[in-house]
């Protein structure tokens, strides 16, 4: 892929109720419906084939966690070589019996696996009981270079860090993805967190020249409302495309010459000064 070519992505915003195969069934039936409307890359939401159960501590939930490869990495592995596009897979990964990680699997457009990311940052808070489930990611931030371009893929909470993008973004990624479930917040009854989800995320496009694609699920889940919301925006922080609080299929073209363009007219990467930077490494700084 050149790399002033033009690549299109969709994201797939979904609700997940019912039983888990008809949760994967219709994801299933959305990433035909990417392809046949010409997607090359197709991004599935967190968590995608179940209920978001980090919302109580229950320890008969790690049955939800899958060994890999699994009967669902395989059968999207199949269709991503089926289809012809590239496809990230979001799993609840068991490493071992008491070891979880919140992962996600990419597949290249003939079916190969390129390799999985663990989520790195896990958050706690109420309803948000996240680490009880999952260990923090091991592998560090990684890209993959897939048939139509290379991407680097991070999950949920990490879309809140900018040194996760930054990595990225030195590692070569054009694109970053960032599958989410993001919703209302229980201790801040009427409080919608959209906004800052969207100009955060859009910021890191802008100060490391990537575009960014954060993909959100929908519907009410136990106690928890999704808001969808799922966007795309390019190097310059312009949204591409948006949606709205419904299940659909997003599309998006993106001109990856965009990203060169950013960079020479924002010089951002050339000015860093690495130098001056590792109190970064400290958990908190102390005034002298």
């Amino acid at each position: 892929m050149k790399p002033d070519s033009t690549v299109r992505v969709a994201l797939v915003q979904m609700a997940c109720s019912g039983s888990r195969e008809s949760v994967r069934d219709r994801a299933e039936a959305y990433v035909r419906q990417a392809a046949d409307d010409g997607a090359q890359v197709v991004c599935l939401q967190e968590l995608f084939d179940a209920a978001y159960f980090p919302q109580e501590v229950a320890v008969e939930r790690y049955a939800l966690a899958e060994p890999l490869p699994s009967p669902t990495t395989e059968r999207f592995g199949a269709l991503a070589a089926e289809l012809g596009v590239v496809l990230i897979v979001p799993i609840f990964e068991e490493a071992q019996p008491g070891v979880y990680f919140n992962s996600v699997v990419v597949f290249d457009a003939d079916g190969v696996d390129l390799g999985k990311y663990r989520k790195t940052h896990i958050p706690d808070g109420p309803q948000y009981l996240e680490k009880y489930y999952f260990t923090p990611g091991d592998l560090g931030y990684k890209t993959f270079a897939t048939r139509f371009g290379k991407i680097g893929v991070a999950i949920c909470w990490d879309e809140w860090f900018p040194e996760v993008a930054r990595i990225m973004a030195l590692q070569g990624a054009q694109v970053l993805f960032y599958p989410s479930a993001i919703g209302t917040e229980p201790d801040r009854p009427g409080y919608s967190s959209a906004e800052a989800w969207r100009t955060v995320i859009r910021s890191h496009g802008i100060c490391s020249g990537v575009f960014v694609a954060a993909v959100n699920r929908v519907g009410t889940e136990e106690a928890m409302t999704f808001y969808g919301e799922s966007f795309v925006s390019d190097p310059f922080g312009e949204i591409i495309a948006q949606a709205d609080g419904t299940e659909q299929v997003l599309i998006a073209d993106l001109p990856l010459g965009r990203v060169r363009e950013s960079r020479e007219l924002l010089h951002f990467l050339r000015d860093r000064r690495i130098d001056t930077y590792k109190p970064l490494l400290k958990r908190t700084i102390e005034e002298a």
